[in-house]
């Protein structure tokens, strides 16, 4: 029977078991380190490393001061669009920033974020479509039913512009992330239904409609999602 053959031994493995070889090793890198050129390449890296790391720190504490200036403008400009005052809650009040400032002077920030959603909803509101559809795509949250909520209002935007096959795409995308939830989902269901059928798909607004027929039983668009599932089926060929 044929021998085995050792495998070689790995020189990580050497320095950690072999004292004598770690000993070797060192003395190889002082005596590297102690020629004056290699010595002004080890300083010069190290102080790179050095500005690197501090750099980092300092963008660190930069982002979380740049964060907290725009949570706190964020606050006054949602109140304004809870309260309806939409033009301020997009363009300020003269003391206090509204989302486009927020979005200009923050936009890298998680509350910049944020700014985008709420100009983008602003903007659906006031009957801006194409700006709101602009701003709500700028928008992304670690959130799924957060980006539910944003497609479904993309998917608003573009029916009022009557881009029906633009709004059925971001409808499915609202339905894809909103994850089965029992509220969210049929909600989202019943716009990609209609938006469909506006686009002349009535084979897929009909599976649409099906599938809170089918899946959510309890929701309060039952009814109605069995309704015009039925009324499609008759216009469908058998």
């Amino acid at each position: 029977m044929a021998k085995k053959k050792q495998k070689a031994q790995d020189p990580g493995i050497e320095l950690l078991e072999n004292p004598e070889a770690l000993s070797d090793k060192l003395g190889q890198v002082e005596e590297y380190i102690n020629d004056k050129k290699n010595r002004n390449v080890v300083f010069g890296v190290g102080g790179v490393i050095v500005l690197l790391v501090l750099a980092f720190v300092f963008y660190r504490y930069w982002s979380s001061s740049q964060n907290q200036e725009a949570n706190t403008e964020l606050t006054q400009a949602v109140f304004y669009f809870e309260s309806d005052s939409l033009g301020k809650a997009l363009n300020g009040d003269g003391n206090n920033y509204g989302f486009l400032d927020i979005i200009s002077n923050y936009g890298s920030t998680d509350a910049g974020n944020l700014a985008y959603f709420y100009a983008g909803a602003t903007y659906l509101r006031l009957g801006s479509f194409n700006d709101a559809v602009r701003y709500l795509g700028e928008f992304n949250s670690s959130d799924d039913l957060i980006n539910a909520r944003a497609n479904s209002l993309i998917g608003d935007a573009k029916s009022e512009l009557e881009d029906y096959r633009g709004a059925a795409s971001s409808y499915q995308d609202a339905v894809s992330a909103s994850s089965d939830n029992s509220e969210l989902t049929p909600i989202y269901l019943m716009k990609l239904a209609v938006a469909l059928e506006e686009s002349n798909n009535l084979k897929g607004a009909k599976d649409a409609y099906a599938k809170v027929v089918d899946k959510y039983k309890k929701s309060t668009f039952y009814q109605d999602a069995r309704k015009h599932k039925a009324r499609l089926e008759g216009l469908l060929p058998q």
